[in-house]
């Protein structure tokens, strides 16, 4: 899909990752790592947010994804 899309289309991604230099850790193949990095990365206009969270935190809330148990 990356591939795809590269130069011609836009792709908006949204992660809680660690910073961008750390991403080849989350792809199992280096050689994927590096060309989907190389795509997401060449020419991107990137926000990286810092703070808290604006989440509630609850006990309930123990999965961290919105649902309660």
């Amino acid at each position: 899909m990356v591939d795809d899309r590269y130069g011609r289309k836009s792709i908006a991604i949204s992660a809680q990752l660690p910073p961008v230099a750390k991403w080849h850790g989350v792809f199992e193949d280096a050689t994927i790592a590096d060309a989907v990095l190389d795509r997401l990365v060449n020419n991107a206009h990137r926000i990286e947010l810092k703070g808290p969270s604006l989440r509630p935190h609850s006990s309930q809330n123990k999965g961290g994804d919105g649902t309660t148990e």
